[in-house]
């Protein structure tokens, strides 16, 4: 067995478990990005995985396989920076076990991180939120079950995964009804629940009868949904709500998404962003500016303000329907 395999295992236990103590989450992605990196390099090298050294990971592996993942994998550069993050992290590790490969992590460790344009933040109005809880057919278990789910995650902008994670005794109903939940960072805190939601999660709780300890929203087993349940029942409903919602045709509807419009919500009903960074479990408050860029209606205020003196405030509409069509292409 080469060093690189110790060194890995001592990285994982050591270092992300017992001095960082990684979340789950954590220890679960990086795992992930040495598997592709393992079997890429195997492939290529034509070595096994535990036999690769150091000298088989060097900068030009390191860099035909994040090409790979965009490439092959079609991985975008955001995911790629994710990976490249994780392989930074062992290596720094590792200079401080083998300094006689300082020159090839010194090469690792430069490689830099991909720039990418950032997209506009999408997220459904209020029209669309409607049609997407509207889809649920609450006349069977599952409907029920999804349409609290879905109202929860709307209103409170939870992350797919503090969804899936909350439990029965995560839930207050009561005077200050909150749901309480572990976030990105392991950062407990508590989210209020408007009076339609307790009604909606107050009846679920009733029919869901579970113990405290038992998931909140349960596969039809009584186990706790994954993700990729989330996400394939969201992209059935949302299938079923394009029909009935012109605004959400053509629009990618992803649990995050969802977390988006929760956002938009508050920042529409006046909700400073500081207060809104601290809703979301943000851990730092310039990242809820991104839905100040995305809104419009901001914008148009912040122009109406400015408007010369005399002039009707508002967004040019042309006073013929010719116009308008040839204004509109």
């Amino acid at each position: 067995m080469s060093a690189l395999a110790p060194t890995l295992q001592a990285y994982f236990t050591e270092r992300l478990m017992n001095q960082l103590q990684a979340s789950g989450h954590t220890v679960a992605g990086y795992r992930d990005a040495f598997r592709l990196l393992l079997a890429f390099a195997s492939q290529r090298s034509g070595k096994a995985p535990s036999a690769l050294g150091f000298e088989d990971l060097d900068a030009a592996m390191i860099a035909a396989f994040l090409d790979h993942l965009e490439r092959d994998r079609g991985n975008c550069a955001r995911t790629r920076n994710g990976r490249l993050a994780a392989v930074h992290s062992l290596f720094r590790f590792a200079a401080l076990r083998h300094p006689e490969h300082a020159e090839l992590i010194a090469r690792v460790l430069a490689i830099p991180s991909k720039r990418f344009d950032h997209a506009e933040v999408a997220y459904l109005t209020r029209e669309g939120s409607e049609a997407l809880l509207g889809a649920a057919d609450r006349s069977r278990w599952i409907g029920r079950r999804d349409h609290a789910l879905l109202s929860v995650a709307l209103q409170t902008g939870l992350r797919v995964s503090e969804l899936t994670g909350l439990c029965c005794q995560d839930v207050e109903l009561a005077r200050g009804a909150h749901v309480r939940c572990q976030g990105k960072g392991r950062k407990a805190r508590c989210t209020p629940l408007t009076s339609e939601i307790v009604t909606i999660l107050g009846e679920w709780m009733r029919e869901r009868n579970g113990q405290p300890s038992d998931p909140l929203f349960p596969t039809s087993r009584g186990r706790r949904l994954s993700r990729d349940a989330v996400s394939l029942l969201l992209t059935k409903y949302a299938d079923i709500a394009r029909s009935r919602c012109p605004t959400l045709q053509g629009k990618s509807i992803t649990p995050h998404v969802l977390r988006h419009s929760a956002a938009m919500a508050l920042l529409h009903a006046g909700v400073d962003s500081t207060v809104i960074a601290l809703w979301l479990g943000h851990e730092q408050t310039r990242t809820t500016e991104i839905y100040i860029h995305a809104d419009l209606t901001l914008k148009e205020r912040a122009l109406a303000r400015t408007a010369p003196p005399g002039t009707t405030p508002g967004r040019y509409r042309a006073p013929d329907a010719l116009l308008a069509f040839l204004e509109g292409l």
